[in-house]
C-alpha cells in the first residue's frame, strides 16, 4: 500500500530500532501515533517527525483498551514492542512469564484484531509484526522469548490467510542480531567471531518494503544467519550441538545476564 498520507500505529517507539522505524515511515510520508512506556523519549520524536505520543504499557490490558479506543481508524499497525525475556525458564517467576506474554504476543494479537476489523471496514491496510530470528529457531536461554516470537510468527501467516482476501495485508519481520540499538545491543552480549549483525535502519527499511510490497516474511540478517536459522529449522538437534561449540550457548547466557533488569 502507498504509505504518503497514511496514518500509522507504532509499539515500541521509546527504543532505539523504534526510533529507526519512525523516521523512516515519517520520510515515506506517514503520520504516526507513537506508542511505548516512556513519555520523556516519546515526547522529543513526536516533535522531531510531527507525529503524536502516546505512553502506554502494553503488559496491563486496561492500558491497550485506552490505546484502541484513542488510536481511532490507522491505515497500519507496526508491532515492534517486546520485552527481552532472555534467560533459563527456571529463573524467572510466573509473573515474569505472564508480562512477557501479555506483551510480546497477546498485546500485537489483541491490536491487530481490533484495528484489523477496522482496516477491513475500510478495505484496505496493513499490519506489520516485528517477531525475531528467535521466532524460527531457539536456543538455550531463550525459551520464552522465542515461544513469543514463534507464535507472531503462526499467527502472522494465519492472520495474512483471514485478513488478505479482505484487502488488508499482513507481514511478519524477523531481526538478526542488530548493533547499536536494541535489545541485544543493551545487553553487552558478544558475538562469536564471523556471526553477522544488521542495523536499525535495515530493520526499518523491511518495515516499509513489508508495507509497500505487501511481502509475507522478510528476514533482517546477513546471508549466515539466515542460512544457518534454516539449518535450525530443518536438523534442530544438529544445529544446537553446532551452536554450543559456536559457544551460542555463552551467548544465551550473556543475553540473559544483560536483560535481567527488563523481565
Amino acid at each position: 500500500m502507498e504509505l504518503r498520507g497514511s496514518s500509522v500505529l507504532l509499539t515500541g517507539a521509546t527504543g532505539g530500532i523504534g526510533h529507526a522505524i519512525a523516521r523512516q515511515l515519517h520520510a515515506a510520508g506517514a503520520s504516526l501515533l507513537l506508542t511505548g512506556r516512556r513519555a520523556d523519549v516519546l515526547e522529543p520524536l513526536a516533535a522531531e517527525i510531527g507525529g503524536r505520543a502516546m505512553p502506554v504499557d502494553l503488559s496491563d490490558r486496561g492500558e491497550v483498551d485506552r490505546l484502541l479506543e484513542d488510536a481511532g481508524a490507522v491505515d497500519v499497525l507496526v508491532a515492534n514492542a517486546a520485552l527481552p525475556a532472555s534467560g533459563d525458564i527456571l529463573d524467572f517467576s510466573v509473573e515474569q512469564i505472564d508480562r512477557a506474554l501479555e506483551v510480546n504476543l497477546r498485546a500485537p494479537m489483541i491490536l491487530s484484531r481490533v484495528l484489523g476489523e477496522r482496516m477491513v471496514e475500510r478495505g484496505s491496510g496493513h499490519i506489520v509484526l516485528i517477531s525475531s530470528l528467535a521466532g524460527k529457531s531457539s536456543q538455550p536461554s531463550s525459551s520464552i522469548y522465542s515461544a513469543t516470537k514463534f507464535g507472531l510468527r503462526g499467527f502472522g501467516q494465519g492472520l495474512r490467510g483471514d485478513l488478505g482476501p479482505r484487502g488488508v495485508g499482513v507481514s511478519v519481520v524477523f531481526p538478526g542480531f542488530i548493533r547499536d540499538a536494541g535489545m541485544f545491543h543493551e545487553s553487552g552480549a558478544k558475538l562469536p567471531k564471523g556471526v553477522g549483525t544488521s542495523t536499525p535502519e535495515d530493520v526499518a527499511a523491511a518495515v516499509v518494503r513489508a508495507i509497500t510490497t505487501d511481502k509475507g516474511e522478510i528476514d533482517v540478517a546477513p546471508i549466515g544467519m539466515r542460512a544457518g536459522t534454516t539449518f535450525a529449522s530443518i536438523a534442530p538437534t544438529i544445529s544446537a550441538k553446532v551452536a554450543k561449540r559456536l559457544g551460542g550457548d555463552k551467548v544465551g547466557e550473556q543475553l540473559a545476564a544483560g536483560q535481567a533488569n527488563k523481565r
